[in-house]
């Protein structure tokens, strides 16, 4: 089942998972910090990202996470706790701490390190944020939970992010925003895949799609032709089923039928194309399957509410 890791490679390239805020945190118990949501630090942050993942990774000792007003989850040395929505939360040393103010409605500078607390700091935490598209079309944002823990992370990255946060990346390091990103989205995946091996029998969503072999095959191929004019038909025959079971398993997992699913995603390819080349638009309409550029910008304005070229401008401007 290789297959599946293709379509999640695909999306997380496309949607633009890139960019990255890092900060650190040293602290003696008691301590707290509550951050706000990521809309509201966008500006700030990552001011040209549509959509802001927030997360936090305990390099030393323990702690507890979760979204404001919910329950925290225990986090050790290793875990990761993400908030793909970038929902509110508070990182605290015990469940209900609010007594020692820490990151509120701003976040600190870039490679900060936020001391709280001045007893011999027992807990130290790497804290990020990524940036994304969410429109047209981000099918993952949606199949994931506000909160995501992943117990005893992989050490390929978090040795590899760890060292690159030593104080060498927080004078500027040269190449350290790059390589400090790539350890940031492989995190990421790391964290989106340890999940999906854990979905429950029955669940349903995008994620679970990947995991059906059926629709994960059909996803396989309708991220990899894009461009094709595809039928229900030939889809059937080529993932090797019948037409009325590749529309009935891909709309009951996914949550609508391929072509409509194929429509989406052709306009999510294209939005990433006009944001990131320079491509003409008939050529980026030729390429996600339009012959004619008129039809292709009709159907792109009714999926964003804005033309082509507008996208792209809108683009460039909260880029620069």
């Amino acid at each position: 089942m290789g297959y599946l890791s293709d379509p999640l490679s695909d999306l997380l390239r496309v949607v633009r998972l890139d960019g990255t805020f890092f900060y650190t945190v040293e602290a003696s118990a008691p301590w707290s910090i509550e951050v706000v949501g990521a809309r509201e630090l966008s500006p700030r942050v990552l001011p040209g990202a549509e959509h802001l993942i927030s997360y936090h990774v305990v390099t030393t000792g323990h702690c507890f996470g979760g979204l404001t007003g919910e329950a925290q989850v225990e986090l050790a040395a290793g875990d990761v706790i993400v908030f793909p929505h970038g929902d509110a939360h508070v990182m605290s040393s015990a469940p209900g701490v609010r007594s020692v103010s820490g990151v509120t409605s701003n976040a600190p500078e870039r490679y900060h390190v936020v001391v709280l607390g001045d007893a011999p700091r027992s807990t130290a935490i790497v804290c990020g944020f990524l940036g994304c598209d969410r429109r047209p079309f981000n099918p993952l944002l949606a199949a994931l939970p506000r909160r995501l823990h992943l117990p005893a992370a992989s050490s390929v990255w978090l040795d590899g992010l760890t060292r690159q946060l030593s104080e060498d990346s927080r004078l500027g390091r040269a190449g350290a925003d790059g390589v400090l990103t790539r350890l940031a989205e492989l995190m990421f995946i790391d964290v989106v895949r340890r999940y999906l091996e854990t979905l429950p029998p029955g669940q349903r969503g995008w994620l679970a799609g990947l995991r059906d072999e059926l629709v994960g095959r059909v996803l396989e191929l309708l991220h990899a032709r894009p461009g094709d004019p595809w039928t229900l038909e030939q889809l059937a025959r080529e993932a090797m089923s019948s037409r009325s079971n590749v529309a009935k398993r891909f709309t009951e997992l996914v949550g609508q039928p391929p072509m409509q699913y194929l429509a989406q995603w052709r306009m999510q390819i294209a939005a990433n194309r006009l944001a990131q080349s320079g491509a003409k638009i008939a050529a980026v309409a030729a390429e996600v399957g339009y012959d004619s550029e008129a039809a292709f910008s009709r159907a792109f304005k009714k999926a964003t509410g804005v033309a082509p070229g507008a996208w792209r401008e809108a683009r460039r401007t909260s880029a620069g």
